[in-house]
Order: structure tokens, then sequence, then C-alpha cells
């Protein structure tokens, strides 16, 4: 047995962070779905990438300008949201055989809304009844404006992957948007046993931040992430077993399950799949870049200690950060607002790609 489908023993979804429409037409998507992989993310940096570099999608623009189709935004989402609904098809029978437990793809809302709740919400509402389809979610950055739009979302029935989210204040928001949806779809007599939710809690990012105010000799470099993470799984298991959770549950509720995002290594100094090994639990999502996904099936190992939400030791290692002056408040806060201007530049370039693209297909 590969250690894909070891680690998918080990109640770990395995999700794919890219989606470009080679990946689709050459059949390697296929094969990451027939080797285990279950469900893909995309963003405006991973479209942007995959349009920008590619000649595939040349032909629909050409075609959509041709059409009278102009305004690059919508060009963008004729192509892109065509991708998902590949993706969608290749990922229905994972979607079916959980009962609707894994088996999705996201697609994001464009970063200009990011901090626009009534923006938000009306464009997310838009994809989703485009789409139509009942395994893909609609990403939401989790930003001030982000939480409540989650939560009418949820209410609506929008299955949301909520992004963006590094710090533990936030998390217990989101959830608490998640729950408070639901309630309101309950109140109303609405079926509640088919909205999906993960929420996506980014981590390679915190120790590229952390280890910069740490010393260099510091045995503490290195742990944020995995700490912050664990701490963030300890808050799941915290929030979606207590009588709140329950009689939601009762009605067949579907807990917000936890995602594990940017978990490429981005310090060499690391191992290549410390962000997956040190992250392993039942009902969990990791969500890979290809290159990590290919190291762990080569080299990692699936029966890595699982988080236990009982130990202790992850108060330790934080209040130990705290103790050095580490303002993990601060490097959070950071974090949201540099991924989503990371975000918006990807976007920007993703439309000027796109003008210049259907400009010189139209002469």
């Amino acid at each position: 047995m590969t250690r894909l489908r070891r680690l998918q023993q080990a109640g770990v979804s395995i999700w794919l962070d890219t989606l470009s429409r080679d990946l689709l037409d050459t059949g390697d998507f296929q094969r990451l779905v027939d080797r285990g992989v279950t469900g893909a993310t995309s963003n405006p940096t991973i479209f942007a990438v995959a349009i920008t570099r590619a000649a595939a999608y040349d032909g629909q623009l050409a075609d959509l300008a041709a059409r009278g189709i102009n305004d690059p935004r919508e060009l963008f989402f004729a192509v892109a949201l065509d991708d998902v609904r590949a993706a969608a098809a290749q990922l229905r029978p994972a979607y079916d055989q959980t009962g609707g437990r894994d088996g999705y793809v996201s697609f994001e809302c464009t970063p200009d809304v990011a901090d626009d709740t009534t923006a938000t919400v009306e464009q997310a509402w838009d994809l989703w009844t485009r789409l139509n389809l009942p395994n893909v979610m609609i990403k939401v950055p989790a930003t001030p404006a982000g939480v409540p739009a989650v939560e009418e979302l949820t209410a609506r029935g929008v299955n949301v992957n909520i992004t963006l989210l590094f710090a533990l204040p936030r998390y217990h928001q989101v959830i608490n948007a998640y729950i408070n949806g639901l309630r309101r779809r309950a109140q109303r007599g609405d079926p509640i046993d088919r909205v999906a939710s993960v929420a996506s809690f980014f981590v390679s990012r915190v120790d590229t931040k952390a280890d910069a105010d740490l010393p260099a000799e510091s045995p503490l470099r290195g742990t944020a992430a995995i700490t912050n993470a664990r701490l963030a799984y300890r808050l799941h298991q915290q929030q979606f077993n207590g009588p709140r959770w329950q009689s939601l549950a009762a009605d067949g509720a579907r807990s917000q399950r936890p995602l594990w995002a940017s978990t490429g290594t981005k310090n060499p100094a690391y191992s290549d799949v410390r962000y997956i090994e040190g992250l392993i639990a039942a009902g969990v999502v990791n969500t890979m870049p290809l290159a990590t996904l290919e190291a762990f099936d080569h080299h990692g190992n699936p029966e890595a200690p699982p988080i236990d939400p009982s130990d202790t030791a992850d108060n330790r290692t934080a209040a130990a950060l705290r103790a050095t002056g580490l303002d993990l408040d601060r490097i959070t806060a950071d974090l949201e607002r540099e991924g989503v201007q990371a975000f918006a530049r990807s976007y920007h370039q993703l439309i000027t790609c796109i003008q210049d693209k259907t400009y010189a297909l139209t002469r």
C-alpha cells in the first residue's frame, strides 16, 4: 500500500493545492485521483500562473472575445469555472462514495471584495449558482469582512472554504459563523445535512515569520507553525463536541473540517514533509502542492504520531514562544493582510494577462 493510501487510512483527506487546464487535459489530475487525491483547491495565484504560462486557455479566450465577452473578470470566470467543473466531475465518485464528506474542488472569490461583506456574499452566491454542483466550495478569506459573509453564505446553503486563517481567535469566529449559519437554516426548516465547509489554516508561513524573530540558535525555531495548527485542531475538537453542536449534529449537520494549507516546506533546512507528518489527525484535510505530495509518497511517514488534543506539550511550546517576546498575534495579523495583498497582486497580474492575450488573439 502506498504512503498516500496509508495516510488516508489515518483519517487524512489528501487534496491537491493546484488546478490547471493542462493538469486536467493531460489526464494527470485523474491519475492523482486514482492514487488517492480526493479534492483540489485553487486561488488567484494558481490561476495566474496557469493562464499566464500556458497556451491551453488561448482558444477559449479567443472564442469568448469573438462572441463579445470583453470584461477580463468575466473572461477569467468563464475559463476558470470550466476547470472547476471538470475537476468536480473527476472528484464526483469520491463525493458519492463518502456521502458528501469528501471530493470537493474550491474556487476563490476575487481578492478585490475581501474587505466588503456584501460584495463577497453577492459574488460567492453568483459563483455558487453558476457552478450548481454539490461538490464545489467557494473560498472566502477569513478577514473581518469575510467572517459575517461565511455565516450568511452558510445560511443560504453554500459550501464555504474559509481561507487565509492564521490566528486562533479568528478561527473561533469562523467556527461560530459556520454554526450560526447552520442554526439559521435549521430554524427556517431548511436542510442542513448536505452543507459542507472546511477552515483552511495556513501553516508554513507562520514558521517563516516566527523564525525571523527568533535567534538563529533558538531551539524554538520551526515550532510555531505546527504548534499553532495543533492548538487550532484542539479548538476544533472542543467546539464540535459540545451541546451547542450536538443539537445540530442530531439533525445531520457536518462539522467544519480543519484543512492544513500552505504545507509546502519553505525553509530548505526543514524536512520537505514536515507539515504533513506533524499534522496527522482523523478528520482533517491536507492540501498539498504537487511536489510535497510526491515527496510524501516517496519518503513520508504516514505512521507518524497523530495529534493528541489532550497533550499539553503544545501549550508549553506556545508559552515558551511567548516568553521569548514573540508576538504571535502580530505575526498572524500581518500574515492575514499579506495573504490578501499577495492574492490581489496575482489577480491584477491575471487580469492584465487576460487583457493582453485577448487583444493579441483577436488582432
